[in-house]
């Protein structure tokens, strides 16, 4: 007598939160043969929407116990090409959301694949958004705590190519970063975090920016912006301060889910790093520099808490030697990343530094802030080694000329009614704010 051979059931999923939508997709499936279920990774996921909730290792470990589900596989790409043509299954089984959006293109592909085998899909009805939202709202107040948080930086760096941060100065600035996104080029864009920033810090609370706020201050101001966000945070910390204080900032900002803490290597009163005249600088030994990155690494709680170290030798008129020794002394006094810092208007400081370092067996990946050679694109960044760009000061550049350019308008026409087109509306500014 001979068997019939049983028939394979691909079910893709991401199964960051599990919900009915996705075991009624599991029990449908389960009614035509062998379930198999190929699973996103944080850098498949990452390709289209944020960072899952739970990291790939925990989202397997509850699937393999899911009732229906016979064999688990790796999706490690939005594109699901490479996992059908080595499985070949009868069925694929989908919600049926992804006719429309970002997921278009990549459901014709998969028909068109399947048809190579005769293979079918089969598109199930999506669960009740709403229901789905009650319930990522829930969970997510259980996930998004301050350990969590810590984590997600290095998670993002496992995950991208590049890692986007930008500046935020209070906590509207914090909403507008965690809710912007945008779908273009058939990519799915956002910010992945936040930049905390000494400079915007400084001018927006009318002083300069030479480490006048005071630490306490600056670190109340973050706590306003984290209570209304959940992406990570890298806080510049100038030169870190006092040597024996550096652990209970560390602590500090470990305490409220920050995940990075920058230091630059510097030293005296601080002005910025942009100004053109540098000649009251002092640059920091490499001795005295790699403690203060040794005390930093010992007094962090979680590993996932990271350590970025700037330097400030193209800033302060020292050549690619002095920056590259820097960067291996650093490398192995315990920093995760390395900032290397310029202030002239190309990237060829660091792209420079970046083809040298990279054939160093200390080689940590790098971060670049590129406020003065703006034209650098992301791509290029990717391709000479970094991983994380920073954009230190923007949003508060744009606030200002657009706070001026509608009080100008209200003197000149003694009245705002012009200006209520180039402002947002009232209705729409008390609806960024969340209710609950």
């Amino acid at each position: 007598m001979i068997m019939k051979k049983e028939k394979k059931i691909y079910v893709p999923m991401g199964a960051d939160i599990l919900h009915s939508g996705h075991l009624n997709i599991i029990k449908i499936a389960k009614r035509y043969g062998k379930v198999v279920v190929g699973l996103f990774t944080d850098s498949a996921i990452g390709e289209y929407k944020r960072l899952p909730l739970i990291n790939y290792a925990q989202r397997l470990e509850i699937l393999k116990n899911i009732k229906g589900v016979d064999q688990i596989v790796k999706q490690d790409t939005w594109d699901y090409s490479k996992n059908l043509r080595k499985i070949k299954p009868d069925f694929l089984i989908h919600g049926d959301d992804w006719k429309t959006g970002i997921q278009k293109q990549t459901r014709l592909k998969v028909i068109k694949l399947l048809n190579i085998w005769g293979g079918k899909l089969i598109e199930v009805p999506y669960t009740d958004e709403n229901k789905i939202k009650i319930n990522k709202k829930d969970i997510s107040e259980v996930f998004f705590n301050p350990n969590t948080r810590v984590s997600r930086l290095k998670r993002l760096l496992d995950s991208k190519k590049i890692v986007k941060f930008i500046e935020s100065h209070n906590p509207i600035t914090g909403l507008l970063i965690e809710n912007l996104k945008i779908h273009f080029k058939k990519e799915h864009r956002e910010f992945e975090g936040i930049w905390s920033s000494s400079l915007t810090d400084s001018v927006s609370n009318g002083k300069p920016d030479n480490q006048s706020v005071e630490l306490s201050t600056r670190i109340n101001n973050l706590n306003s912006i984290m209570e209304v966000t959940t992406k990570p945070v890298l806080f510049d910390a100038d030169n870190g301060g006092r040597i024996e204080h550096l652990p209970y900032t560390i602590r500090n900002l470990e305490r409220l889910g920050v995940s990075a803490i920058a230091i630059e290597d510097k030293i005296g009163l601080k002005s910025n790093s942009l100004f053109k005249v540098q000649n009251k600088e002092n640059h920091d030994s490499v001795e005295n520099f790699c403690l203060k990155i040794k005390t930093a690494c010992e007094a962090r709680r979680s590993e996932d808490f990271l350590i970025v170290a700037r330097i400030e030798s193209f800033i302060l008129g020292k050549n690619l030697k002095d920056a590259l020794f820097r960067a291996e002394s650093y490398s192995k006094a315990g920093a995760d990343l390395i900032l290397i810092h310029s202030k002239v208007d190309t990237p060829k400081e660091i792209f420079a530094f970046a083809k040298k370092f990279k054939k160093s067996k200390n080689y940590k990946p790098l971060v670049a802030v590129p406020s003065t050679y703006s034209k650098v694109n992301e791509k290029q960044l990717i391709d000479h080694g970094f991983k994380l760009v920073i954009y230190a000061n923007h949003l508060l550049r744009a606030a200002y000329p657009a706070m001026e350019k509608v009080a100008l308008n209200i003197l000149k026409n003694k009245r705002s009614f012009e200006s209520e087109k180039e402002i947002i509306s009232i209705k729409k500014i008390l609806n960024m704010i969340p209710s609950n």
